[in-house]
């Protein structure tokens, strides 16, 4: 009769590929916890508050538009809502309120713009950031942008309409890709001008802050005579990544009085 001891199987022993294996898995279930939080959980979040920015917006500027003498325009709080973006070659239902900061705070909102910069149809530039993946992932889809395409800033009382500005460096193509939808001057300064090295979209490190200066590029901060009005979107580059910066620079082209109460043509591009 055999002993107990002589019944009982060998202990199976783990080997170092077991655990790593083991290691592997588990991470990867963390990661795709990740992705799927960040792609989507946050961006119920995000819809909720950009819902409620909307809404306080739209009730700010009636009251505006029903005071007698309007305020003069001031800088928006951080976190209210001033301004909307639409993007039309994004589709008709691409429009966001525009939020004051750049903090995670502002941003879960919505695209904040960059308190130190211009606003909207003024000289200089206004620049606006954005997240790409999750919470709303407002520029996302950046990278599709392309020479001409429209950026239409709503405010209180106009339709600020931007266009991307050429992408290539090539002098020669600059010129082809500005000639559908800048003016004479506007190409000249984009092609041999002090708008010549302003590219229309590009990719950048984090700590080339310049690009949101008045003159992307230059290190000075302040609005010169005769400059003119440009936008500017941030967003991390690539997805799932901070490692870089993707850019976007458009200049204003029109600007279309709100007095009529339609919407403006170009929402209808896409």
């Amino acid at each position: 009769m055999q002993s107990r001891d002589s019944r009982e199987k060998p202990r199976t022993r783990i080997s170092f590929s077991q655990v790593l294996g083991e290691i592997f898995l588990t991470f990867g279930v963390l990661v795709l916890l990740f992705v799927l939080y960040e792609s989507y959980w946050t961006n119920i979040e995000s819809g909720r508050q950009q819902d409620a920015a909307n809404e306080k917006l739209d009730e700010l500027w009636q009251e505006e538009t029903e005071r007698v003498n309007p305020r003069q325009k001031l800088t928006p709080e951080l976190g209210e809502a001033f301004a909307r973006m639409y993007i039309p070659s994004f589709g008709s239902d691409f429009h966001f309120a525009v939020i004051e900061g750049t903090d995670e705070e502002e941003l879960i909102a919505g695209p904040g713009r960059y308190s130190d910069s211009q606003m909207p149809g003024e000289a200089g530039n206004f620049a606006v950031a954005g997240h790409r993946v999750g919470k709303g992932a407002p520029f996302n889809d950046l990278g599709n942008l392309r020479a001409c395409d429209a950026i239409v800033v709503e405010t209180r009382n106009s339709w600020d309409v931007y266009r991307v500005m050429p992408i290539s460096t090539d002098t020669a193509t600059r010129e082809q890709e500005a000639a559908p939808c800048f003016t004479p001057e506007q190409m000249q300064r984009m092609t041999a001008g002090d708008y010549a090295d302003v590219m229309g979209r590009y990719i950048t490190t984090p700590n080339h802050i310049e690009v949101i200066n008045p003159l992307p590029g230059s290190t000075s901060v302040d609005v010169t005579e005769g400059a003119e009005s440009l936008i500017t979107l941030t967003t991390c580059h690539p997805q799932f990544s901070a490692a870089e910066r993707m850019i976007v620079h458009g200049m204003l082209v029109d600007q279309i009085s709100k007095t009529d109460g339609e919407r403006p043509a170009v929402l209808e591009e896409t």
